[in-house]
């Protein structure tokens, strides 16, 4: 169950309540794809770092290890040795983005593991079935996600299918929550809107799926090729046409400044690779924008990452270490700046949290954009 705690303009500040515990809105979920945050960061240090919910992949979960193993084992949190909320994805985006190894057709989709080339078949009911044996938190529906630059006809077929199949999901999901055997019983699920730019077949998407009453609705399709423009543009027609009084949750975004304009537009829910990413490329984000760690001036630098940051890349480590670290190609380098990205993603969210729950959104907005595009001293 979602509460909807407080609003400052169109920003929502929130607490959706799960078998797992409750997670506080707007959060910034860490991406684990394969039940593993990459940069050798283990669940001690999630919980460290103050993550609230870890996002893993049922595509590449049901290549490898195999969501049967995983079930066998006890589930994903005990498998991974995490007990807050998890949110799985349905595999759909990987669909789009194995692009020349599959075949959609109105039953699911027929593609190539990207591991070995075998066939793999996915539809609605066979990705709640992953899910449920992965035993997620929350469950995403399974759903086409269409290039944002396909032609209207193309598009408007596809998020009909998308609909067809979210009504299959929700079936699916009611069903193996009744079994005697699944681990999660309250498994939730969230669907997906879809329609690339095209704000008509956006907004009716949303109107359609809103009266199916889910635990919660993502904007998928964005941030695939689209400008920042364009994202924010379709935000602003979509999310008023979302459920208020359940959790938003803009799917795949983003950059600081993304989430905290996607905030102001009434969304709660974030995930991206970027921190994890780009740390483990030597590139960290601080309040004055973000650093790359190999530039020659940092080499005799003994400040840490951020002044006042309490990640533990910062309470103990230079600098100039850090970017030894990274030259050598020492992991602990690439460990070092993922966690220092992931504790600045988790602390800014608290920050946010924060300004709305003091009625000040708007100028915490202002000040922390401001803040990326000022050099430090």
């Amino acid at each position: 169950m979602y509460e909807l705690l407080k609003k400052d303009g169109r920003a929502k500040r929130g607490r959706l309540h799960t078998v797992h515990g409750d997670i506080e809105t707007p959060v910034f979920m860490n991406v684990g794809t394969a039940a593993a945050i990459k940069g050798a960061v283990s669940t001690a240090d999630l919980q460290q770092i103050g993550t609230q919910v870890e996002l893993s992949n049922t595509y590449h979960l049901h290549v490898r290890p195999g969501d049967q193993v995983v079930k066998k084992m006890g589930g994903l949190h005990k498998f991974m040795v995490w007990d807050k909320p998890i949110l799985t994805d349905s595999g759909g985006f990987q669909v789009f983005s194995l692009a020349g190894l599959r075949k959609i057709k109105e039953e699911g989709v027929y593609f190539q593991s990207h591991i070995d080339g075998h066939k793999i078949f996915m539809g609605p009911e066979e990705s709640m079935q992953i899910q449920s044996n992965l035993a997620s938190t929350i469950a995403m529906a399974f759903d086409e996600c269409p290039s944002s630059v396909a032609d209207r006809d193309y598009m408007q077929k596809s998020v009909d299918r998308t609909t067809r199949w979210l009504k299959r999901c929700k079936a699916e999901m009611e069903r193996l929550n009744s079994l005697p055997d699944t681990i999660n019983k309250h498994q939730m699920l969230f669907g997906i809107n879809q329609g690339g730019i095209y704000e008509d077949i956006r907004v009716a998407h949303a109107d359609e799926i809103s009266k199916l009453d889910l635990d919660g609705y993502a904007v998928g399709g964005l941030a695939v090729g689209e400008s920042h423009e364009d994202m924010y543009r379709i935000l602003d027609e979509v999310v008023p046409h979302l459920p208020e009084n359940k959790p938003t949750y803009l799917m795949g975004v983003g950059t600081p400044a993304n989430i905290l304009e996607a905030v102001d537009r009434g969304v709660d829910f974030f995930d991206c690779v970027y921190p994890s990413r780009n740390g483990r490329h030597g590139h960290v984000y601080t309040k004055h924008g973000k650093l790359n760690l190999f530039n020659a001036r940092f080499e005799l630098d003994d400040r840490p990452i951020e002044e006042g940051c309490g990640c533990p890349a910062c309470q103990m480590y230079s600098r100039a270490y850090i970017r030894h670290l990274l030259k050598a190609k020492e992991m602990l380098g690439m460990r070092l700046c993922v966690l220092h990205n992931l504790y600045f993603y988790n602390h800014l969210m608290e920050e946010i949290r924060d300004a709305i729950d003091a009625g000040r959104y708007k100028e915490y907005k202002e000040e922390t954009l401001r803040g990326f595009e000022t050099p430090e001293d």
